[in-house]
């Protein structure tokens, strides 16, 4: 992966690079496998840059671990350029591997789209989604994107089927933490770490609301444990809530995501539009 940036100011190349926001490990791999070219000539990070100057800069060749099996499926792709891949994930599915799940996860399936194409980068997952959660992921092609990407504001929108009846936009601002008993459950605490979600209900029908969300914060599980807080847990969630008969997963899912683009610096805004919740209301 390539970065190439015409040179306004007189300034040092490694003073640059921190300007373009490489972080320190960055720069420490490209000066091992990489190329820092200043009019195609290669320098150190101690060249002084003239105005008018161009600074190339080459990233090295990521190697994946070898714990990763690529896995080759179709992804369903919502937006691609050559830094970011943002992807439509299923149900039953893992952002990445774990104890349980070791293979078949997005990342691994990300990974072979990337291998199949020729891409020298691997793929950084920038918004991971549980397992039974659906929607929109982005995902960074290489580890100099994924950190610019951990400092921009990016705006997440969730839809959700909830239990009740729910009339009134409201805010959720519960702390929240894990269960003394358990790894993976989380329940609000005062010894919790801060937690807020904005919600507005969109449709009722029976004894369920479908709801838009709004996270302002990223904690684990926090749609799920902010939603049972209020008694309304999210259906088909057999952590928080009830299993139900027709859906094996809980109907939550990220339906938007909206950022500035940390290199084009244009405005994504990227929608998921399956499943369509709206009619999976009608079914319960």
């Amino acid at each position: 992966m390539r970065f190439q940036y015409d040179i306004q100011t007189s300034v040092s190349l490694k003073t640059f690079l921190y300007e373009q926001k490489f972080s320190k490990k960055t720069i420490s791999a490209i000066k091992q496998d990489g190329a820092l070219l200043v009019n195609d000539i290669p320098r150190t990070v101690r060249y002084m840059l003239e105005v008018g100057d161009t600074v190339v800069v080459q990233l090295p060749r990521e190697h994946p671990s070898p714990f990763l099996v690529p896995y080759d499926q179709p992804l369903d792709i919502l937006y691609e350029d050559a830094w970011l891949l943002v992807v439509n994930k299923q149900k039953h599915q893992n952002s990445a591997p774990s104890r349980e799940h070791p293979h078949e996860s997005l990342v691994e399936q990300v990974l072979s789209y990337m291998q199949n194409k020729g891409e020298s980068g691997i793929p950084h997952i920038v918004t991971r989604l549980d397992r039974q959660t659906m929607g929109v992921v982005i995902i960074a092609k290489s580890r100099h994107i994924h950190h610019l990407m951990s400092s921009i504001t990016i705006h997440k929108y969730y839809e959700c089927i909830c239990e009740g009846i729910l009339t009134q936009p409201d805010t959720i601002e519960k702390p929240i933490a894990r269960t003394s008993d358990s790894i993976i459950e989380r329940t609000v605490s005062e010894k919790g770490k801060y937690a807020k979600t904005i919600y507005w209900p969109v449709q009722n029908f029976h004894q369920y609301t479908l709801c838009r969300v709004k996270l302002e914060t990223g904690r684990t599980h926090q749609i799920r444990v902010h939603f049972k807080s209020i008694g309304h847990p999210i259906v088909g969630d057999g952590l928080y809530g009830h299993i139900h008969p027709l859906y094996e997963t809980q109907l939550l899912k990220c339906a938007e995501v909206a950022f500035i683009h940390p290199i084009t610096q244009k405005d994504v805004h990227v929608q998921s539009v399956t499943p369509q919740f709206e009619q999976i209301l009608y079914t319960l």
